[in-house]
């Protein structure tokens, strides 16, 4: 039975830790917290997992909370105009339904899964001089924690990482009590709400500890006036002056939230990252070497919402190719063929985030302006959250947004 050891326990390495457990592999996952801790701790992400991304933890009978989760049937677009007002707004629905789990829940549900599965959970924060030793003792060892020391050992890929600094100020609150928006209110949507030079917020309706809730999300350009929480103010005045933004500059998602309240008090967060791709092939002090995956190797800003996303189709694409590659050895050519396959995929995750990080060119404008009064392109552009892959025949090439509209 070969031996696999998996540090970190998010979205990605617990999915494939979890897969390989059910083809009988010997399992070994790091994490450090308990699964306790994480479901007490402070909320992690924002996530909204689209159908593809979704199929996967069906196909593994891990999607644990899909019964209890608020299924989000579309996607709306609305642009801020200067006189306060909405110079854009429009939703059109999704072929298949969304859904985001807090990670709180899922990270601690699916630990414990996978302790009651017989798999071996060692709680312990690795530093990479420890983890020297421990690679000896299995065949394979994937590197899933995307933040700390181990993050170092994966070298940046300048030509597919254009930026050198964070391009957002996030920040975040899950809320409860928030109204359905008055256009759709009989369809649940997650709300793109873009101000132009300003940002961006998103409402995604998910599901926390509490239940149902509304994650409302600031994208804010670094230096403008929503980049305002470098003191980390505690949650009650976080929230507040999140609800203060939203009165400022989009007065029609602020109407929905008069009544609404943390879900809990670890309910807010706020950060930035730099969006990077990194080599996968990392080599520990003493020779070994370790493979990388989801964040470790491709951390997108999440203002396409395909963190998660992305995380999944890597686990999918790894467990594939650990089971398809038998008793051979996991030296560095099959890890850089395994992570080349999962960058098909995610190449086009890469390229449709980092344009929208940048101020839309014209013929974007147009194409969400052409989504207000064609049903079509608005559905095209909705369901490309579930498959970025299509953007690159019609969204991301002007000359090819012309052939597109020319047909429709």
């Amino acid at each position: 039975m070969r031996k696999v050891l998996v540090v970190g326990a998010g979205q990605s390495g617990l999915q494939l830790a979890l897969g390989l457990q059910a083809k009988d592999y010997d399992v070994t996952v790091m994490s450090a917290r308990t699964p306790e801790e994480i479901r007490n701790g402070r909320v992690m992400s924002t996530q909204c997992m689209f159908h593809d991304a979704l199929q996967h933890e069906r196909d593994l009978g891990i999607n644990l909370w899909e019964a209890e989760t608020v299924d989000v049937e579309g996607l709306g677009v609305s642009v801020a105009a200067p006189d306060g007002g909405r110079a854009l707004d429009w939703f059109a629905e999704l072929d298949h339904p969304a859904q985001s789990v807090d990670q709180r829940v899922k990270m601690a549900g699916w630990l414990e899964l996978f302790e009651d599965r017989g798999g071996k959970l060692v709680i312990h924060g690795v530093m990479t001089s420890e983890l020297d030793a421990l690679a000896r003792l299995y065949d394979l060892v994937i590197i899933s924690a995307g933040k700390g020391e181990l993050v170092q050992l994966f070298d940046r890929v300048p030509e597919r990482s254009p930026y050198t600094r964070p391009m957002r100020a996030l920040s975040l609150a899950y809320a409860h009590g928030v109204g359905r928006r008055p256009e759709h209110p009989d369809k649940v949507g997650v709300r793109f709400n873009i101000v132009p030079g300003v940002g961006e917020l998103f409402m995604i309706p998910a599901y926390t500890l509490s239940g149902n809730c509304d994650i409302l999300f600031f994208e804010g350009v670094p230096g403008g006036p929503l980049d305002c929480f470098d003191d980390h103010p505690g949650p009650d005045e976080h929230f507040r002056r999140v609800l203060d933004l939203m009165r400022q500059f989009v007065p029609w998602e602020y109407e929905r939230c008069r009544d609404a309240e943390l879900t809990d008090a670890k309910a807010t967060l706020a950060g930035g990252y730099t969006p990077v791709v990194r080599h996968p092939v990392g080599t520990l002090p003493g020779g070994a070497i370790v493979l990388g995956m989801a964040d470790v190797v491709v951390a997108n800003d999440p203002i396409t919402g395909q963190g998660s996303n992305n995380a999944s189709h890597c686990a999918a694409t790894y467990l594939d190719a650990i089971v398809a590659h038998g008793d051979q050895p996991f030296d560095a050519g099959w890890m850089e063929a395994t992570f080349e396959r999962y960058w098909e995929y995610a190449r086009h995750v890469t390229e449709w985030t980092n344009a929208l990080l940048l101020p839309p060119p014209p013929h974007v404008l147009q194409i969400l302006g052409v989504a207000g009064q064609n049903p079509a392109v608005a559905r095209r552009f909705v369901n490309g959250f579930m498959d970025p892959s299509d953007f690159q025949h019609w969204f991301m090439d002007p000359a090819l947004w012309e052939k597109y509209l020319a047909e429709v």
